[in-house]
Formats: C-alpha cells, sequence, structure tokens
C-alpha cells in the first residue's frame, strides 16, 4: 500500500514548484516513450513539407536547428513526413565540425526528401541524456517517431551519402540502413498509460505505484524503472519544500538538509548545482555523514543517467573528493 500523499502546499511558490517538477518528469517520461505517435502523425499531416528553399534554420527547412521545445514539432511530427537526421554537436568538438557541413550540404541537395535537426548537446543536456547520446558528433535517424538508424564520430562524404541514401530507401519502402531487414515497430506498453496519466494530472503518488507495478512484474522494463526514479525524486523535492534550499545555507553541517535541497536542485533541473551541493559535504566531512552524502550522490547519478556527460565528471569529482 502506497502512503499517502502529502497535502498540497498552499505556497504559491511550492505549487509552482511542482508543477514545473511534474511537467519536467513528463517531458522525461514522453521522451523515453515516444509518447503519442498517433497525435504526431496527425499534426504532420497539417504540417508543410520540408523544403530546400526555406532558410536555412528555419522551422520546416530541411536544415533546422532543435531545441528542447521544439522536438517534438521538428523531429517527432516530421518524421511521419520524412526520415529526420538528428545531428547532435558542440561548439568545442573539432570532429562535429568536419561532420556537419557535410551533412548539412547533403540535406540541401536531398531537397526536401528528408530533414537534418542540428541539436546543440550543451544547450540541450536533457535532449542528449534522453537520446543516450555517449560521444559526438552522434547522428540518429528518425522515422515515425522511432530511431532507426545511428553512427557515433565523423565520417568521409561518400559513407554518409551512403547513409543517407539508404534511409530514404529504407523509409520509403526498403531496407534499414546498412542493409538489415527492417524490425516491426515497437509497440506502445499500455501499462504506461496508467502512470503518464497520473503524471499529467500531477498525482506523484499513484505514477509511482503504476511504474512500481510495472518493475514487480517485468524488473528491466526499458523504460518503468529510470522514471519510477524519477518520480521518487520529484516526491521527494516536494516534500523537501521551496524553502529546502534556505534551510540547507542556513545549517551547512546538517546533511540530511544538504541532500533534501540537493533534491529540489535537481528536481528543478539544477544537476550541476545538485552535484556540487553534495560534492561539497563530503569534501568537508567524514565517517557517516560523508558516506550519507556519497550514497545520495550516487543514487542522483542512476535518475539522470551515466549517459549523461554531468554524471562522469561529477563521478571524476567524487573519486578526487574521497581519495
Amino acid at each position: 500500500m502506497q502512503p499517502n500523499r502529502p497535502a498540497a502546499p498552499r505556497d504559491p511558490r511550492a505549487a509552482a514548484q511542482q508543477a514545473q517538477m511534474a511537467a519536467s518528469l513528463a517531458g522525461a517520461v514522453d521522451l523515453a516513450a515516444v509518447k503519442a505517435r498517433s497525435e504526431a502523425a496527425a499534426r504532420a499531416q497539417a504540417a508543410p513539407p520540408p523544403s530546400a528553399s526555406t532558410p536555412a534554420g528555419a522551422p520546416g527547412s530541411a536544415v533546422v536547428d532543435v531545441t528542447e521545445d521544439t522536438f517534438q514539432s521538428e523531429v517527432l511530427d516530421r518524421s511521419f513526413q520524412v526520415p529526420v537526421v538528428l545531428d547532435l554537436w558542440a561548439e568545442w568538438c573539432g570532429p562535429c565540425k568536419q561532420l556537419s557541413p557535410v551533412l548539412e550540404k547533403l540535406a540541401t541537395e536531398g531537397a526536401g526528401s528528408w530533414v537534418l535537426a542540428k541539436v546543440d548537446v550543451d544547450a540541450n543536456p536533457a535532449l542528449a541524456q534522453g537520446l543516450r547520446v555517449q560521444g559526438i558528433p552522434a547522428v540518429k535517424a528518425v522515422w515515425q517517431g522511432q530511431l532507426v538508424a545511428e553512427f557515433t564520430g565523423a565520417i568521409p562524404e561518400e559513407q554518409a551519402r551512403q547513409f543517407v541514401t539508404e534511409l530514404v530507401a529504407a523509409t520509403s519502402g526498403g531496407a534499414v540502413p546498412g542493409g538489415a531487414e527492417a524490425e516491426p515497430a515497437e509497440q506502445e506498453d499500455p501499462r504506461l498509460d496508467e502512470a503518464e496519466a497520473a503524471l499529467d494530472r500531477g498525482d506523484l503518488t499513484a505514477a509511482e505505484a503504476a511504474y512500481q507495478a510495472i518493475l514487480d512484474a517485468e524488473p528491466d522494463h526499458p523504460v518503468a524503472g529510470l522514471a519510477l526514479r524519477q518520480v521518487q525524486l520529484f516526491r521527494r523535492a516536494e516534500e523537501a519544500g521551496p524553502d529546502a534550499l534556505n534551510v540547507a545555507d542556513a545549517s551547512p553541517d546538517d546533511v540530511a538538509a544538504q541532500t533534501r535541497a540537493a533534491d529540489l536542485l535537481l528536481g528543478t533541473g539544477n544537476v550541476d548545482a545538485a552535484f556540487d551541493r553534495l560534492l561539497d559535504v563530503i569534501r568537508r566531512t567524514a565517517g557517516e555523514d560523508r558516506d550519507l552524502a556519497r550514497k545520495h550522490l550516487v543514487e542522483l547519478f542512476g535518475v539522470v543517467g551515466d549517459e549523461d556527460p554531468r554524471v562522469g565528471a561529477a563521478r571524476r569529482a567524487l573519486t578526487l573528493a574521497l581519495y
């Protein structure tokens, strides 16, 4: 039996914060599950087809810059019209600067037969995490709301041309890129509907119970495990309340207060600040206090995911702090 959910906070700041956390979680789960493909297909039918004549970077063009806010419309929705190739890059990445111009040239030559969606991973870390980016440049092809092919690293123009040529051929009735036979589309898991409906109405307790029920029946479920950890984080952040940061700042030696503040920070998207707060506790404490902060930090790593580069950086900082 699930514990009763705490009463709704009366402080307007807390209510707004709760809504923000619920929206963040819903977005993360949506990305992992590629939710509402049928609605995306309907929107795509009403949208104009991509065009090489539209200025590069503008919505609807063959080359478009994508953010977390436009991912749904410019990637998922568009992929029901034509294949979308994601170019995941960063300003500091030398190989990205070699590959990106090649992909842009090919997209222009494609004259709207496919779309190149450019994603700056530094500016859009949630997308990078949701897409499980482990290195850049990374290229991922999306068709009808699903990933169908990918590669990592800069490749010569002829290989990039072959990749997009096979992609266009595959999505017009042939094999998937690389010559493999097309796999049947992944089916939506109806068990997720209950959890997602609970998230939509802001009921974290019901969402937690629904995800836990899925894991009880299928411990290795590809979505429910991460989603459950996220829900549990947001429950803790909600219970900590909007004053958790002030309380922690006023009591720097109270490790429990610091962990609550870290939960609040992570729950509102401040990943680095959450990690840094616990790393600071670890550096200046010892014994049980240090171990409590370390265990909580490792738990937060699991919420964010090892694919996120911020987790890798924080793990290295943790090693230095401990040894």
